[in-house]
């Protein structure tokens, strides 16, 4: 398709709503400023008084609407296949018998898809409808984000999807009734060739009693339909993983297995500092040692410590009563310099996957090696961090945020129950970079971008190593189910230099919203360097 707009077939299964509500429904279609449309109803033997009659009234209102009654009640998986086994259109709109589409909705879906012409999915941006006509709740997506779906159904309104590759992928399949919208997706982003994410809000999701709008419990069927059409997908694509429910209904977790024989260096830069954390003194470097020990069952790892020349002996004999002969000390006799000691590390390391771990950590997270480091066997991965969290509890990252020309924390500082932006805090997923306090990457991809940047010695040297990983594309995937405490700062100073700043944005240029999560949720505490960024900007724009 070239420059012309394409026919769209809506699809909407039709059981017991209001009249009223479906008559809303159907109006927001009717109202469409893209008029190359059919509506296909598909009645499911609805008892409700008054929807037959709308239905009657909206075919012959309309040519472009057609109704088809089932003979008997299938569920909405067999009420989807019969509309779609209808459809005439070149692609294919879901949409609920209760929701409305945005005026626009078609009409932006035609734009992209003349701009995409190989675009075989697309999805757009969507808020809900209160009982009161208001709509409330916006939600910003990211943009195409593969972790995220098997962790959610986040592209869920409005999705459209080219026809045949929907009919070629076997349609809606029966026994995933409330989750066949997520079943049909992963089959279908399976195969595109291109996904395309309209940042628009098209869709406005009613929220009536009983709807998963509402109350994210009041269909476990479809959470158990979720969990096991994510369980299929990942052995269609043969990852060794298994899907489980997650931590809040809707969520999935998926549980990758790392190979024993992956050898895994955990690279510790240290000065054998030590300081007060909940009321007693410790030695950071041993306890973070100790705890990332206590919590793995992966046979094949070593621990290198890269000390200062001036670590006390002290520290060095606590480490080595702690990790025995995995233990590997590299002396580091230079001025402080965080990205050098990490490549130091890294070329003492035997691992075929380098793990950076900031000495002020603690992990809390039962086989936390094996989760933050087996997402790297799926080639396209090419970085891995973890959620950490200060002293009090609250969260002190949730992956990078470079968002209108700032480098920072997402959910800095809020409490880590946040169901913020769709509960992205409770899913891996993809993220534009992650923190070097612990992160994980193969050997290769560390030595195919270069390692860290040793001209940045304090901070944003995982900034620009993140970017760098992105623009040799691969995906960094954030992990919601690693966990460690992050004691920041206790072991350097946390200031931030105007020329740090500078030299990043003069690297990799500024930036708008945030692709992996734009900036929607509250509360935002800015970084440290909101005020450094703002003078940056002017100084390079006076250029």
């Amino acid at each position: 398709m070239t420059g012309r707009t394409p026919l769209f077939s809506i699809l909407t299964p039709v059981y017991n709503p209001s009249p009223d509500v479906l008559r809303e429904t159907l109006d927001s279609v009717i109202r469409q400023t893209h008029s190359d449309w059919e509506l296909i109803l598909v009645d499911d033997c609805s008892s409700r008084s008054g929807v037959e009659d709308v239905l009657a009234d909206a075919s012959a209102a309309d040519p472009r609407i057609r109704v088809l009654r089932r003979e008997s009640n299938g569920g909405i998986s067999a009420s989807s296949q019969d509309a779609l086994d209808a459809a005439r259109g070149e692609f294919v709109a879901l949409l609920d018998h209760d929701d409305q589409l945005a005026p626009q909705a078609l009409q932006r879906m035609a734009q992209a898809i003349v701009e995409h012409p190989e675009a075989d999915y697309l999805y757009s941006d969507e808020d809900k409808l209160s009982e009161a006509g208001e709509f409330v709740d916006p939600f910003r997506k990211p943009a195409w984000s593969p972790e995220r779906l098997r962790g959610q159904m986040y592209t869920a309104h409005l999705s459209v999807l080219r026809t045949d590759l929907v009919r070629e992928v076997g349609g809606f399949r029966p026994g995933f009734d409330g989750s066949q919208d997520h079943d049909l997706v992963l089959r279908v982003t399976e195969q595109a060739r291109q996904i395309v994410h309209v940042p628009e809000i098209l869709y406005h999701w009613r929220v009536v009693p009983g709807s998963t709008a509402g109350e994210t419990t009041a269909k476990d069927y479809a959470w158990d339909a979720g969990r096991r059409a994510v369980d299929d997908h990942l052995r269609r694509l043969g990852l060794d993983a298994e899907a489980h429910f997650g931590p809040l209904p809707g969520t999935y977790r998926v549980d990758r297995r790392l190979p024993a024989e992956r050898m895994v260096s955990i690279v510790i830069p240290s000065r054998g500092s030590a300081g007060l954390v909940w009321g007693q003194t410790r030695c950071f470097i041993v306890e973070a040692v100790r705890t990332a020990i206590a919590n793995t069952e992966h046979p094949n790892f070593e621990i290198v410590a890269v000390l200062d020349t001036s670590t006390p002996d002290r520290v060095r004999r606590d480490l080595r009563e702690v990790a025995g002969d995995r233990l590997v000390v590299v002396d580091f006799d230079e001025k402080f310099n965080f990205s050098r000691k990490c490549n130091t590390g890294f070329l003492a390391a035997r691992g075929d996957v380098v793990v950076m771990l900031n000495d002020d950590i603690e992990i809390t997270s039962p086989r936390w090696l094996e989760t933050l480091v087996a997402p790297l066997e799926d080639p396209t991965v090419g970085l891995t961090g973890a959620k950490l969290f200060y002293q009090d509890s609250t969260v002190q990252h949730g992956g990078h945020l470079y968002d209108r020309n700032e480098f920072s924390h997402a959910f800095l500082g809020v409490q880590p129950d946040s169901t913020a932006a769709f509960s992205a805090l409770h899913i891996n997923r993809e993220c534009s970079g992650v923190t070097a306090a612990c992160s994980a990457i193969r050997r290769e991809t560390f030595e195919e971008v270069g390692g860290f940047c040793e001209a940045l010695p304090g901070n944003f040297n995982d900034v620009d190593f993140s970017m760098k990983v992105r623009h040799a594309g691969y995906r960094i995937v954030w992990m919601a189910h690693v966990e460690a405490f992050h004691f920041e700062s206790r072991t350097r100073d946390p200031h931030v230099n105007t020329w740090e700043v500078e030299a990043v944005t003069r690297r990799w240029g500024t930036y708008g919203v945030d692709p992996y999560l734009p900036l929607t949720y509250p509360p935002v505490r800015r970084s440290l360097v909101r005020a450094v960024g703002r003078r940056v900007k002017r100084r390079l724009a006076a250029r």
